[in-house]
């Protein structure tokens, strides 16, 4: 029997182990991050991935991160996305030689209940600099990651 999660700050958020969330933060007054902080920003999350989460799609957009992951090892899904936040603005700040907050406090997820699902999700994530014209192909993105290329080859448009 899958464990439930049920916490609160601003939002309701649901961790239900061992599914995959897709995880959605965004900057502080959806502040456009320079490139040098979305290499962090992916460092960062990419950090996690094989300890404390299995990341399945990760972007990173010029003012918001989504992700598809796995929470491992029982751990919250919110102390994960508290450190990933955490430590990159820190880096952040001490490259760009700036102080202050750089994400919102608050974030969004979303659990995945099916394989299906979770394809339909890797592939909203991975082509978002696609739709958001960043980009004609996703591939093309500096900041687009997947732990399974060729399901960009498959499924991206």
């Amino acid at each position: 029997m899958a464990i439930v999660r049920w916490y609160r700050r601003n939002l309701p958020h649901i961790q239900i182990e061992a599914n995959p969330h897709l995880v959605t933060f965004c900057t502080r007054q959806r502040w456009v991050l320079p490139p040098i902080a979305r290499e962090i920003v992916e460092r960062s999350c990419l950090y996690e991935h094989g300890t404390r989460l299995r990341i399945y799609a990760l972007v990173v957009m010029p003012d918001h991160v989504h992700f598809v992951a796995t929470p491992l090892h029982n751990i919250h899904l919110f102390k994960i996305i508290g450190a990933i936040k955490s430590a990159s603005a820190h880096l952040i700040n001490r490259e760009l030689g700036r102080s202050g907050k750089v994400w919102q406090e608050e974030s969004f997820d979303h659990s995945i209940r099916s394989d299906e699902y979770l394809n339909a999700k890797m592939a909203y994530v991975l082509n978002n600099p696609v739709r958001k014209g960043l980009v004609k192909v996703a591939r093309e993105h500096k900041w687009v990651w997947t732990a399974d290329p060729e399901f960009m080859n498959s499924f991206l448009i």
